[in-house]
């Protein structure tokens, strides 16, 4: 039987893409589109999402491809991340926000590991949404990382056990993944959770992404018919 969506889905992930873009259109620099992102639209979009009963919410932040962005620009997003997690992401915590980062943590200086750790810690007992970070996150790096892990633990290989060595073990698959910018691929994107997502791609440059953006998308997959391969 075909299955509407219909229901509020337990799980958004989107990947924050066209930030430079933004900024160029703009007439700014091309990081000062990161730091709008960052600090602004994905504060609000936080907001808005836990407002609509959604549980989860996944962002890709910063892939593995990444490090091989402009040294400048690279240091620049580092720094950005140290202030979202002490400052924006602090004040969301405090609205029931709940804090989770997936990836290479390890490749991170150790100030961010530990702000990781911290901002994980203080917010456990959060229970309103559940915001995941993707950071130094790689779709096939994931897979990689869990295949070494259920090796070295010598457990039988199945799709539960390695489910459960994920970065995103505790992750609902996603009902929904948005990308903005007008591209239209995942790039890596929660390749082993993401079979049955329902995917949307918008031309909005993620600065400007806004409620009734997600509004609009939300009731076209209210529309669709999901069928999980049946």
């Amino acid at each position: 039987m075909n299955e509407r969506s219909g229901a509020v889905p337990s799980c958004v992930a989107i990947i924050l893409d066209g930030n430079r873009r933004w900024a160029k259109a703009h007439g700014l620099p091309k990081l000062e589109g990161h730091r709008v992102g960052l600090l602004d639209t994905l504060r609000n979009t936080v907001r808005f999402v836990h407002k609509k009963g959604i549980r989860h919410l996944a962002v890709f932040m910063f892939s593995t491809e990444n490090w091989e962005r402009d040294p400048m620009e690279v240091s620049y997003l580092m720094d950005l991340f140290r202030e979202s997690i002490r400052k924006e992401l602090k004040e969301l915590a405090e609205e029931n926000v709940r804090l989770r980062f997936i990836g290479q943590r390890e490749r991170f200086s150790q100030d961010l590991q530990t702000a990781m750790t911290e901002a994980e810690a203080e917010t456990a007992g959060n229970d309103g949404i559940t915001l995941w970070c993707c950071l130094s996150y790689g779709g096939r790096a994931e897979i990689v990382a869990a295949a070494k892990a259920i090796a070295a633990d010598g457990e039988e290989i199945t799709e539960d056990s390695f489910a459960r060595h994920l970065w995103s073990a505790d992750m609902p698959d996603p009902d929904i993944i948005i990308r903005t910018s007008g591209e239209q691929r995942l790039s890596g994107f929660l390749t082993w959770r993401s079979v049955y997502s329902e995917l949307f791609f918008t031309d909005t440059f993620w600065p400007d992404f806004s409620e009734k953006e997600f509004d609009e998308i939300l009731t076209e997959f209210a529309e669709r018919e999901r069928r999980h391969g049946k």
